[in-house]
């Protein structure tokens, strides 16, 4: 099973907003948008900090894929 995160970016695209300005206000390094375009993990706490600053939900911003 993997992860994507395409949802996110297509939100951010609906926001106007830049991976930079999430990181900023989120609060995370530019390592962790580089593993999302990779579709790979990252922790719990990163994604909850983009759901908080986002305030979104978790399956607003990643999915699943067998």
């Amino acid at each position: 099973m993997g992860v994507r995160y395409e949802k996110l970016f297509h939100l951010l695209d609906e926001r106007n907003m830049t991976t930079r300005e999430l990181e900023k206000q989120a609060g995370f390094s530019g390592n962790i948008t580089t593993r999302m375009r990779r579709n790979e993990y990252i922790s719990l706490e990163s994604i909850e900090k983009i759901c908080m600053t986002l305030d979104c939900r978790v399956d607003d911003i990643l999915e699943f894929e067998k």
